[in-house]
This record gives C-alpha cells, sequence and structure tokens, in this order.
C-alpha cells in the first residue's frame, strides 16, 4: 500500500492494483474501537478492498460494565458511519486459556509475562484468521503500527518495523506463524505519527478521532497488577525476606508477584545507596536487591523461539536484539543451541539493563522481523 495526499492535504492509502482490480478483495478488520483501526478501515475502503470489521470481545471489564464506551460499540458505530458490516466475536474461553491463564502462570513462577504476544499469536492473528477463512475473506487486517511485503532476498513475505518508529508493534509480532504474514495488511504502515491518523478521523467525522489509546494490558483496568492477581486468580502472596546479593536480611517483602526486575521504588528497606530488584528467588522467597550496576549483563537464554524467516539457523547469526519494548535496540550474536533446537544463546555487543525472566526478546535483521523467544535466564 501507499500513500498519497489528498485534495484536504490529509495523507491516505491507495493500492493502484487494488484500485483497478475488477472485484474488490475482501479483508477482516480486527476493530477495537479506538482512532486506528477505525482508520485503518477508512483506508482500506478508500484502496479497493471490501472491509468487514470485527471486534474480538476477549474479556469483561466489570468495572466499564456495560457502558456505550466498549470496543465494541465504538466500532460497530464506526463501521455504521462508513457502511459496512460489523462482526462482535465472542472469544473470551480462547482469550482466558491462552492470555490470561499464561499471565497467571508467569507471576506463580516469578516471570514477567507479555500478555499482548500470545494475544496476537493466538486470538488476534490465528483465530481471527480462522474465522476470516470462514467468511471467505482474502485478507485479515490491524491498526497495528507495522509493514507487510514480499522479500525477493528472502522470497517470502516479511514483516519490517514501521516508520513510526516510536509506535511500532512488530516487538509484539514476533509469535505469530510465518504462514499467515502474506494474508496480513497493516493500513498503517507508512504513517509516521498520531496526528495524522486522528486528521483523517476527523475528516470523516468519526466519532474517535480524539479517543485515548488504550491501556497496555486490557483485562487489568486500573493497571494494579497485584490486586488482579489476589482478587481474580486467587493467588495468596506470602510474605518473605528482602536480601543483598551477600544474603544480607535488608527487611520484608509483602510477597513475589509485587516485585519485578529493576524495580526500585516500593521496596521498604533503606540503604546507603538506591537499592533495585536484581532477582526473584522462588524457592526462597526471596526479592535479592543490589546496586543499579548489578542490573546490567550482556548474556542471556531465551527459549520457546519462533523464527518468521527462512535463513540458515545452524550458524551465528548479527542480529538487532531488543529486551522489552521500550529498550533500545543493540548489536548481539545470536546462536541457536543445535542439540534442543529451542534454546538460544544471546550475547550483546554492549551490557543490557535489567533483563527480564518471561519478558520477550525479539531480533531484527535491518528493519526486518527475523523472530524472538521469551528470556529464560
Amino acid at each position: 500500500m501507499q500513500k498519497k495526499i489528498d485534495d484536504d492535504g490529509v495523507e491516505n492509502v491507495i493500492s493502484p492494483s487494488i484500485c483497478k482490480s475488477k472485484k474488490k478483495p475482501k479483508v477482516l478488520l480486527g476493530m477495537s474501537g479506538g482512532v486506528d483501526s477505525s482508520v485503518s478501515a477508512v483506508l482500506l475502503m478508500e484502496a479497493g478492498y471490501d472491509v468487514i470489521g470485527a471486534t474480538m470481545q476477549l474479556w469483561k471489564n466489570e468495572e466499564e460494565g456495560e457502558s456505550g464506551f466498549s470496543a465494541s460499540y465504538d466500532a460497530k458505530r464506526v463501521c455504521e458511519k462508513l457502511k459496512i458490516p460489523h462482526y462482535t466475536l465472542n472469544c473470551e474461553s480462547d482469550f482466558q486459556k491462552n492470555v490470561v491463564d499464561d499471565f497467571i502462570n508467569c507471576y506463580k513462577c516469578c516471570k514477567t509475562p507479555n500478555p499482548c504476544v500470545e494475544c496476537n499469536r493466538y486470538l488476534k492473528f490465528g483465530i481471527f484468521y480462522q474465522k476470516a477463512l470462514e467468511l471467505g475473506c482474502d485478507y485479515i487486517a490491524s491498526g497495528h503500527y507495522a509493514k507487510t511485503e514480499y522479500s525477493e532476498e528472502y522470497k517470502s513475505y516479511v514483516i519490517k518495523k514501521s516508520k513510526a518508529d516510536k509506535k511500532d508493534q512488530t516487538y509484539f509480532l514476533y509469535d505469530i506463524k510465518k504462514e499467515v504474514i502474506p494474508k496480513i495488511l497493516f493500513p498503517l504502515e507508512n504513517f509516521e505519527n498520531k496526528e495524522e491518523i486522528r486528521a483523517i478521523a476527523e475528516k470523516y467525522d468519526l466519532q474517535v478521532a480524539h479517543k485515548k489509546d488504550s491501556q497496555e494490558v486490557c483485562f487489568i483496568a486500573d493497571d494494579n497488577y497485584g490486586k488482579f492477581l489476589t482478587q481474580k486468580a486467587n493467588l495468596t502472596p506470602k510474605p518473605g525476606n528482602i536480601v543483598l546479593k551477600d544474603g544480607t536480611i535488608l527487611g520484608t517483602h509483602k510477597g513475589l508477584i509485587y516485585y519485578t526486575i529493576g524495580q526500585r521504588k516500593g521496596l521498604g528497606v533503606s540503604y546507603k545507596e538506591p537499592l533495585y530488584v536484581l532477582k526473584l528467588d522462588e524457592e526462597k522467597n526471596e526479592v535479592i536487591v543490589g546496586l543499579e550496576q548489578d542490573l546490567y549483563t550482556n548474556e542471556l537464554q531465551a527459549e520457546k523461539l519462533n523464527f518468521l524467516l527462512d535463513i540458515d539457523l545452524s550458524k551465528e547469526i548479527e542480529v538487532m536484539a531488543k529486551v522489552r519494548y521500550r529498550a533500545k535496540e543493540a548489536k548481539a550474536i545470536l546462536k541457536i543451541n543445535q542439540d534442543s533446537k529451542t534454546i538460544a544463546d544471546v550475547v550483546f555487543e554492549e551490557s543490557q539493563r535489567a533483563i527480564t525472566p518471561g519478558q520477550s526478546i525479539v531480533f531484527y535483521i535491518d528493519d526486518v522481523l527475523l523472530g524472538g523467544g521469551k528470556i529464560k535466564k
């Protein structure tokens, strides 16, 4: 898809080859009720696609209740405005099984999960794709900031980073099935900032033009992980010791679920220098703390690997890697364990801060998404 400037000075996406085709390709667009996916519907229509909107009902937000601001309600209003069909897909049980339960189990094992990664793999680019096939669609689409295109170098369709560097979401897409990539459209791939998106929404008088972006974890309304884990997941926090690396006891913690690697605030202990969480010891039920320099290391092991490119994984690969979504990419050497094929050793050129078990490490070659895995240690 390519951009053009319309008479109002607003950038829109078009695809000349699609516009000239006699039969409109049909696309199922995932709509969250936000401005990104709503404008995606506009852009796809302008590009000549036959668009069907669909909202996945994933989780009942009790604090939001049945108010008119629900995702499905807003998405349906946009579709009515654009005169395209809209469906609500009940995926609550699949979301519970593949996303929420994984989230809870990670915290039980003292790991910090990435629920958006699981949701993309199993729901948004898994079950949603199967639904698109049932509806006779040629493509699926979403409002993610990412890009797909055919690569002559890799002789396949690839996912590439978005032009909107600060909002690029390819980090969360590494674990989808590569067979689906040729069927994915990202209408926002060429937009560089949110103001452009909101301008299009205003032009089409969409009521979501200035709707705030959704929070990172959709099933934790108040961003209070501890409250969710104790009240909704029935986890009982067990108090224990906060200790230095040498075993010196500094105080007590209120339960391991309330802490994560790199945390500084809320430790409740005093020391001559600022302290940070270095490790959660599940066996001893201890929070191990130390100085900020103790957070840095240049090596890690990754598991549950998924690769989106067909390249030789038997040799060391020079990559750019991210150890969390907000982290900067860093040069690293990726080496797959040839015995298990499921473990990778990663050595960074420069030490990385607060590498956290359970988080995703994602690999790039230039601006192409290679794949990734879960940080093991």
